[in-house]
């Protein structure tokens, strides 16, 4: 019995049967950066497409720039926050205590703790 699955024998992500099927790939070309670590970071942007000025080195997180001998300074001159220094920047002392003892009375009521 013949079914009319069209993709029947097929699997995700594959390619299609007849090589006249396939479409070619955008025209691309190859662009080249640099980070103040000196990492080489590669990748391929399509061929009409605007370089754009910077890009994020993936192995340091810093910028680059496309100039080895002058990449662009750090992205950012201020020192790293923690999760915490961020908290205390949104909510004051007293609204922190506040959402403590509620927390504290929801969590001693579903012990049954009243």
């Amino acid at each position: 019995m013949h079914s009319n699955n069209v993709i029947r024998g097929t699997r995700i992500g594959s390619a299609p049967e007849r090589f006249d099927q396939r479409a070619a790939p955008a025209p691309r070309r190859p662009v080249v950066y640099w980070c103040r670590q000196r990492h080489r970071v590669e990748f391929l942007i399509a061929a009409e497409a605007e370089t754009p000025a910077s890009w994020d080195c993936p192995r340091c997180g810093e910028p680059a720039g496309p100039d080895p001998g002058n990449p662009p300074g750090r992205s950012r001159a201020e020192p790293y926050k923690t999760h915490l220094a961020y908290v205390q920047e949104r909510r004051t002392p007293e609204e922190g205590e506040a959402l403590l003892a509620e927390a504290l009375a929801a969590l001693r009521h579903r012990r049954g703790r009243a």
